[in-house]
């Protein structure tokens, strides 16, 4: 009993560790438009989740955002002027969407135990690389925990992370090579019945002078021998 009461404090803290917010797209190729789904668990053993905000980026921002509604929540979208103009596939940006908040209705929550995913509809994604999205959860009781944390360069995960998006670089319009080409592996043999024509001409050929060889060699023994006989 007691080894299992330590093993129940041992991975107690990893759970809750991993308890954080999370976004994950349902495609992060650069260029494209993509659903990113924020998943929100309440660590809280008291009070509910009630208010959800999530920071867009503003140096490089998207063109296009929209909300999936959530029964029983009100999403906002806040639009803010940018510091400088920025060209996005043919159009100039001079403000854009800055921040959106999901609140909840009033009896509505994320209750002990229980979390709650929300979607955002954003695009053309941005060039391949890391793109941090800072958020922001209020509780009933007024605690407020911010996930703005950037991961450092050892790569170890801060308390409060900020969700971060991981965008992947489109493939390129080059025709791609076969597997053997790719892996370094000599190209496999052509299947039977689908050798070159030529190859196959040429073949032919040869086989057909062999036996033309073969009958003039039968005539001329043939010859040899009926003479040995007259004599």
């Amino acid at each position: 009993m007691a080894g299992l009461a330590t093993a129940g404090l041992i991975l107690l803290p990893a759970v809750t560790a991993s308890a954080h917010v999370r976004v994950t797209p349902d495609n992060p190729i650069s260029g494209a438009f993509s659903a990113l789904t924020f998943r929100v668990p309440n660590e809280s053993e008291t009070a509910g989740t009630v208010k959800l905000t999530v920071d867009l980026p503003q140096d490089n921002p998207f063109l296009y955002v929209s909300t999936k509604p959530v029964p029983g929540w009100t999403a906002v979208a806040t639009t803010s002027k940018l510091a400088k103009p920025v060209e996005s596939y043919g159009t100039t940006l001079t403000e854009a969407v800055s921040q959106v908040t999901w609140t909840a209705d009033k009896g509505v929550a994320i209750g002990p135990g229980q979390y709650q995913e929300f979607s955002l509809s954003v695009g053309p994604l941005p060039a391949a690389g890391t793109v941090a999205l800072p958020t922001t959860q209020t509780y009933s009781d007024g605690k407020v925990v911010a996930w703005d944390q950037p991961t450092p360069v050892s790569g170890e995960e801060p308390e409060r992370p900020a969700p971060e998006l991981e965008v992947v670089a489109a493939a390129g319009d080059a025709t791609p090579a076969t597997p053997a080409a790719r892996s370094g592996e000599a190209a496999p043999a052509a299947p039977a019945g689908t050798a070159d024509p030529v190859a196959r001409a040429l073949g032919g050929v040869g086989l057909a002078a062999a036996l033309v060889a073969l009958v003039l060699a039968g005539l001329a023994r043939r010859r040899g021998t009926g003479s040995a006989a007259s004599a």
